[in-house]
């Protein structure tokens, strides 16, 4: 349990703190970075791949209906990680954050109607108190806040198709870099005939390193969080998965000083109380649940 504990609040403290590597290398273009996560990223897969000999599930990919399900996934997971590098580089973070704050509330949502799982009263109360919150957010902004609703349907979806996915973390990852590798090094390939590629022109050592460094970046916290997932209930998970949004919204007040009125506040407290409301009632159920095993 309790390493279990530490891998997942790891992963989701490294996901935390992806603002700062991302301005970190605010000179490369948004795409490029998301061409080099790509590139970097299957590379570093491999390794681990080929270090614990883990090939077997390659046979699977070749099921027509794994197949796609898996270019799916891939399609959510790049266009989620674009909007979200976006997002970092041009002020955002705020907004970005609040798209992981209400992930949770989508992925209920898309289990009821897609899914067909029966929603509580408690679950009820906390979507309609978290779309209130959006409201309030787009009439004072006078725009809807498209980052946060972007990145939470986009890995709402995401997390939807992995549900029922034939292959665990790694392996997942491992091949949905696959599917997008021909765009991404046929993207690098362009640019570098065309003089823009930021590893070549890049004129600091330090900005290669951080391209390179995309690859362990991206895998290694999912590693922790699938070690994490394994020995912990999702009672804990739940409550964990609040801190990555918690630390990227802390970075984007305090660290990278984005405007952040007592008006935007109230939509944010509305959207925070939709959470506690989620979260305690799930936890009250799993410890009512656990109580009655006992006591049969």
């Amino acid at each position: 349990m309790r390493s279990g504990i530490v891998s997942a609040a790891l992963a989701f403290l490294c996901w935390g703190l992806f603002p700062i590597y991302f301005h970190a290398i605010g000179e490369v273009p948004p795409m490029q970075i998301l061409a080099h996560r790509v590139l970097w990223s299957l590379a570093f897969l491999l390794i681990v791949l080929a270090l614990r000999r883990q090939w077997k599930w390659l046979a699977i990919v070749r099921q027509p209906r794994v197949f796609w399900s898996f270019a799916a996934s891939a399609f959510l997971l790049s266009a989620n990680w674009l909007v979200y590098i976006w997002a970092v580089k041009n002020g955002h973070v705020i907004e970005a954050s609040l798209g992981y704050f209400i992930n949770p509330l989508v992925n209920i949502t898309l289990g009821f109607l897609l899914l067909k799982e029966r929603m509580r009263p408690a679950q009820w109360a906390a979507i309609a108190l978290a779309a209130l919150g959006v409201c309030w957010l787009t009439w004072q902004s006078g725009t809807v806040p498209w980052i946060a609703l972007f990145l939470a349907a986009s890995f709402g979806g995401y997390g939807l198709l992995r549900k029922t996915a034939a292959l665990g973390a790694l392996e997942g990852l491992s091949f949905e870099t696959m599917v997008l590798f021909p765009f991404a090094a046929g993207y690098i390939a362009w640019l570098t005939m065309n003089g823009a590629n930021a590893f070549v022109n890049a004129p600091l050592d330090t900005t290669r390193l951080l391209l390179v460094a995309a690859g362990p970046i991206t895998a290694i916290p999912l590693l922790l969080f699938a070690s994490g997932a394994r020995k912990i209930p999702l009672s804990i998970l739940g409550l964990l998965q609040y801190l990555s949004p918690t630390i990227q919204f802390v970075l984007g007040v305090w660290l990278f000083h984005e405007a952040f009125s007592s008006d935007r506040l109230v939509g944010f407290v509305m959207i925070w109380a939709a959470l506690a409301l989620y979260a305690g009632e799930g936890l009250l159920r799993s410890r009512s649940a656990k109580k009655e095993s006992v006591e049969t």
